[in-house]
């Protein structure tokens, strides 16, 4: 008896670490490469108005290990767009790069960025696309402009305030937003992070990962192979069906700006009824909670009875303080006689 005792408890164990390991992977993120949105070595058609998945622009060109989005030259943009929007409800963009140039520290830009954009092969002056866009940017940015019309203006960042260059930042735009170049896009900065990333003798890699409406972008940029937080947002909202691209741009300054790879993958995560409700399809991008300008609620009209009352309150204490004047006038007048006789 006690043997069979021993076996049906041990089975039991058996049975309950299977369920949890069930759970376990019922839990976990799987992620599948979508060949649609990716970009890769050896770049075939990548350009071609007749076959291929992605369009170049301006003076992007491409080459045998990479795709040039701009040399290090002066007053170049050029960049790389997918011609399939985007369906997927959670993903993760994997950015293979490379910025270097023959500039030293500071006197080399101006950077570039990630887009995933309700329009697309459009350019401009945000790191060579257009402003006022209707999306998602990420910006590695080079150059501290910002900083620089300080030192000319001879004032000084509180030490809280200022920001290491190279910066890598997050912007949500509803289309009403303008990217502040002079500010290195401060006033609608969601988040960002310090990154190290020219002249590197090693690889470098950005990731942007969309799940459960949180926006999340690490770096990969010290050659450990070990990925660091950058970026963390949650109650981000994101229409399905916009585009993906990369877009670089030099002015006075220059740097080469390459793209190795973009790998899209598909994430397939669990949901709650409760999260499931929340992630409702939206049609405009916007983040809970944030304060932007230009993106602050607008103003709730009055109703017809909420006007009615306070015009009537308003005529009421109107002819209250007109009887009250015409009593204290007329008592003013009753003294003056009194005085008078």
């Amino acid at each position: 008896m006690a043997a069979v005792e021993r076996w049906r408890a041990g089975m039991a164990l058996l049975a309950l670490l299977a369920l949890g390991f069930g759970r376990v992977r019922a839990e976990q993120t799987e992620e599948h490469l979508k060949r649609e949105h990716s970009l890769s070595k050896p770049y075939q058609g990548v350009g071609s108005a007749s076959s291929g998945l992605w369009d170049l622009l301006g003076n992007a060109m491409v080459m045998t290990q990479f795709i040039r989005l701009t040399p290090d030259v002066q007053s170049k943009q050029g960049a790389v767009w997918n011609r399939v929007p985007c369906y997927l409800r959670d993903w993760e963009m994997q950015v293979h790069f490379k910025i270097h140039g023959q500039g030293k520290k500071n006197l080399n830009g101006d950077g570039f960025a990630i887009w995933y954009t309700k329009d697309r092969m459009q350019p401009g002056p945000v790191f060579g696309s257009k402003d006022n866009f209707l999306g998602l940017g990420v910006f590695v940015d080079t150059y501290p402009n910002e900083e620089k019309q300080q030192e000319a203006q001879k004032r000084r960042y509180s030490p809280g305030n200022q920001r290491v260059f190279p910066y890598i930042s997050a912007m949500v735009n509803n289309g009403s937003l303008t990217y502040d170049h002079d500010r290195d896009g401060r006033p609608t900065e969601l988040g960002g992070c310090t990154a190290m990333v020219r002249n590197l003798p090693h690889d470098t890699f950005l990731v942007i990962r969309y799940v459960k409406r949180r926006l999340t972008v690490l770096i990969d940029i010290d050659g450990k192979h070990e990925w660091r937080d950058c970026i963390d947002v949650p109650g981000v909202h994101l229409p399905r069906g916009y585009y993906f691209g990369t877009s670089s741009v030099t002015g006075d300054l220059s740097d080469n700006h390459d793209i190795i790879s973009l790998k899209l993958y598909q994430l397939t995560v669990e949901r709650t009824p409760e999260e499931e409700k929340r992630d409702r399809e939206v049609f405009l991008p916007v983040v809970d909670n944030l304060k932007l300008p230009g993106m602050e609620a607008p103003l709730e009209p009055m109703s017809g009875l909420a006007l009615f009352l306070i015009v009537f309150f308003s005529l009421v204490a109107l002819v209250f303080a007109i009887v009250i004047g015409i009593i204290v006038y007329n008592k003013w007048q009753e003294q003056s006689r009194k005085h008078f006789y």
